[in-house]
């Protein structure tokens, strides 16, 4: 197998699992948690005493996954994935939430792009920490504003999708490394 088509299937199976995550997330909301708020979310402990709904996990994975996805894809194609993820994420949404879910994801995914494709080449790591923190961030206060006009669960949001985004950089870390060894290059 050539070093592109390699690049090539590593992408669609990013693009595929970044895909996955919307769906998933919204599936884990309101089935996976240690306590369910009744016509709520499934929340689940993110760090003591601090809890947040399940889906942020899924939220955090994403944003790595977009990363992926253009590293191996192309800008073009992240963008691409970014709006397709923007319509799904507005078409699962509990309707009370369509405009946040849907606005939250949109924002968050650009501002991710926007951190990441600079540094991206440089820095891998750094590039999909960086991008990952300030996409969650945003996200966060994005959703829980429109969504719920208050930032009360803030704090858990964040350190619910940072977990994933921390889980992820040691991958992103060997990938950069044998990416590096056998010659891969960044689409």
């Amino acid at each position: 197998m050539t070093i592109d088509r390699q690049r090539q299937i590593e992408g669609l199976v990013c693009l595929i699992a970044f895909g996955a995550c919307i769906p998933l997330a919204n599936w884990l909301i309101g089935n996976v948690g240690t306590f369910c708020v009744p016509d709520g979310p499934c929340l689940i402990p993110v760090a003591p005493g601090v809890t947040a709904p399940s889906g942020v996990l899924m939220v955090g994975l994403a944003l790595v996954l977009r990363d992926l996805v253009q590293r191996r894809l192309g800008a073009k194609f992240a963008l691409l994935a970014i709006a397709a993820g923007t319509l799904i994420s507005a078409f699962l949404a509990p309707p009370a939430l369509v405009t946040a879910s849907a606005i939250a994801f949109l924002f968050s995914e650009l501002a991710d792009f926007a951190v990441y494709t600079p540094l991206q080449r440089r820095r891998l790591v750094l590039a999909v920490f960086a991008s990952s923190v300030t996409g969650l961030v945003i996200d966060s206060i994005v959703f829980l504003w429109l969504a719920f006009g208050s930032l009360d669960f803030l704090g858990g949001q964040i350190i619910g999708k940072a977990w994933m985004v921390l889980v992820a950089l040691p991958l992103i870390a060997w990938l950069r490394q044998r990416d590096q060894r056998i010659g891969l290059q960044p689409a």
